[in-house]
């Protein structure tokens, strides 16, 4: 009778950690991130919520009225994954889970920084991505997501289980950003801030707050790469990468792998530069600074006889409420104008507040995706539209306008294609 009681009691025990490494291990390709014994492989930053582990899951209590939030942080970085977990809230208060996150030293301490996924009181916004210690509330923006349908997020809501386990998955893949809770998707957004970084389970400051999580397991994908057009030669200098120059008497590099490039009034050709091949689905990115003249980040675009010769999509850097709006141009072919679209989309008034004014650098974004193109200025969502009219693959370039005085600066242009697997990941539901 001892033996049996004995061995009940072993059972008894270990049952909870049995469970937790069950969850990880039934799904091939995944890695459990919690042992559901003690914290290794974690490290706590920022405030002074404290974590410990009971019944195999890692539960974080919120130290009332005291300053700064908390994060329990992954050591390892991941880049791309697809990231599983379960959670409940033990006592009402807020949370979330980074992803793709840093930290940075703030007084004795560190602030943690980055991509959270938020896991509000009663299930409200769970699921939405907000930018904890970096984008959150500049400009009036509080989700990155500000795109997401509400529909979308009502029904992910309602599956929101109160007092109970919920299941939370989170999938970057490239510029790729979903989120789902209970099987429900919440968030499909492109964003490019940060490519890699840790985990980490936050407590919110405030008055209360205890959360519990499990069967915290990953799949690791792996890390995706720009490619630069803009590199080092094996002389020191810089050069074009995968490009060419339209105009090249009238671009130069400095020592430190800055464009530049001036453009008088008379010349009525466009300076340019274009890649050498055609993009079909990726993202794109350059940063800009200019005194005059106007200029743009040239998209899934063709070369034509026109004095300006591209034509396709131009991501608009004109110094003004402009900036990242979709201009589509004409172009001649065979003796003939093919017209243009014009304006495709604006968004002055908000291009407005995010835009760095008196020649400053600003960072113009462009993802494609088969019909869906995103612009991002400076970090901020200024357009993401589904355009079926939409050329599906060209040639990227950067352009200074002919017929005006130019003077533009241009560093970090680079490209990161979206190839045929990592659409297979972006595909799902």
């Amino acid at each position: 009778m001892r033996k049996v009681l004995l061995a009940a009691m072993v059972i008894w025990l270990l049952a909870p950690f049995d469970l937790t490494a069950s969850a990880a291990d039934i799904e091939e390709g995944y890695t459990s991130l919690f042992n559901g014994i003690d914290l290794a492989g974690w490290v706590k930053r920022g405030g002074s919520a404290e974590y410990e582990v009971e019944n195999g899951s890692i539960v974080g209590n919120c130290i009332p009225n005291t300053p700064g939030n908390t994060f329990l942080c992954s050591e390892k970085k991941f880049g791309n994954f697809v990231l599983k977990l379960q959670y409940k809230f033990l006592e009402a208060g807020n949370s979330g889970i980074q992803f793709r996150s840093a930290a940075r030293a703030e007084g004795d301490g560190q602030r943690v920084y980055g991509y959270q996924y938020e896991m509000g009181p009663g299930g409200d916004a769970t699921g939405r991505i907000y930018d904890e210690g970096r984008r959150g509330h500049k400009f009036g923006i509080v989700w990155l997501d500000a795109y997401t349908p509400q529909d979308r997020i009502d029904a992910a809501q309602a599956s929101y289980r109160e007092g109970e386990w919920n299941d939370v998955e989170i999938q970057c893949v490239g510029p790729s950003i979903k989120t789902w809770l209970n099987g429900n998707l919440v968030v499909d957004l492109f964003d490019s801030f940060s490519m890699k970084g840790f985990f980490g389970l936050q407590i919110h400051a405030g008055e209360s707050g205890s959360v519990a999580w499990r069967n915290i397991r990953v799949k690791d994908l792996g890390e995706s790469k720009w490619d630069p057009f803009f590199v080092k030669g094996d002389d020191g200098n810089y050069q074009l990468a995968n490009a060419k120059f339209v105009l090249p008497e009238e671009w130069s590099f400095t020592e430190d792998g800055v464009l530049c490039g001036v453009h008088s009034k008379s010349q009525g050709k466009d300076g340019l530069v274009i890649s050498s091949k055609n993009y079909d689905n990726f993202i794109a990115r350059v940063t800009y600074r200019m005194q005059g003249g106007n200029s743009a980040l040239y998209f899934r675009a063709e070369e034509t006889s026109a004095p300006w010769v591209l034509r396709g999509f131009q991501n608009e850097i004109a110094n003004n409420g402009k900036d990242s709006a979709l201009w589509h141009t004409a172009g001649i072919v065979d003796g003939k104008t093919i017209p243009g679209r014009g304006w495709v989309v604006t968004n002055d008034e908000f291009v407005e507040k995010v835009r760095n004014k008196d020649g400053q650098w600003n960072t113009t974004c462009t993802a494609a995706y088969g019909d869906r193109l995103v612009q991002t200025l400076n970090g901020f969502c200024t357009s993401d539209l589904v355009d079926e009219a939409c050329e599906k693959t060209g040639k990227l370039g950067l352009q200074m306008h002919g017929g005006t005085d130019c003077e533009m600066f241009f560093k970090d242009f680079e490209v990161m294609p979206i190839t045929d697997d990592m659409m297979k990941l972006i595909e799902r539901k």
